[in-house]
């Protein structure tokens, strides 16, 4: 993994390694720092709020289990995310066989308050367009700022497939955004 001048990537590294060694406020800092950022992506996933918590805590349980086994702490981002996705799918898995899912993917009613609420309904509707493997590419590149080798890590694919499913994604999604779709 290429080095990172990225002062919050940094301070992550550096909090990961701290919680390694058993220290408490490392651990409490590190989750101020990524339940929101898990919960976000989370919501964009699995599209409730509830179930995006749910998932959030058991993946943040999951992380608190193994950070201790963590060899390196730069990879960290990738290995949460992996750990979250895993999480989100097995609640997707557990929902085709029950109840409809809320179709609101963002689940954040203040975003769509917001004056470019149009924008954002109409990026919205393209992402849930996608098939589930572009989408969660897709989120992790565009909203969560991920590598390509950091996506391959998290979703468990070759860089490659990465690669082609974020260009997949992104023709895709301007064609939605630009009336092409057909």
């Amino acid at each position: 993994m290429a080095m990172t001048n990225d002062p919050g990537r940094i301070y992550d590294e550096l909090l990961v390694t701290l919680v390694r060694t058993g220290d408490r406020a490392a651990a409490e800092r590190l989750a101020a720092r990524w339940y929101p950022r898990l919960l976000r992506t989370a919501r964009r996933l699995l599209r409730d709020d509830d179930q995006a918590r749910e998932a959030v805590q058991e993946a943040w349980t999951g992380i608190c289990r193994g950070w201790v086994g963590l060899a390196d702490a730069r990879k960290f981002p990738a290995w949460a995310f992996s750990i979250l996705h895993h999480k989100c799918a097995d609640r997707i898995r557990h929902e085709q066989g029950g109840r409809a899912r809320q179709t609101d993917l963002n689940g954040c009613e203040t975003d769509r308050a917001a004056a470019d609420s149009e924008v954002r309904m109409a990026i919205s509707q393209a992402l849930d367009r996608l098939s589930h493997d572009h989408r969660v590419a897709a989120i992790l590149f565009f909203h969560e700022g991920l590598t390509l080798s950091e996506i391959a890590i998290a979703t468990g694919v070759p860089t490659g497939t990465a690669k082609s499913r974020i260009f997949h994604a992104r023709r895709q999604l301007k064609a939605a955004l630009q009336g092409d779709e057909k």
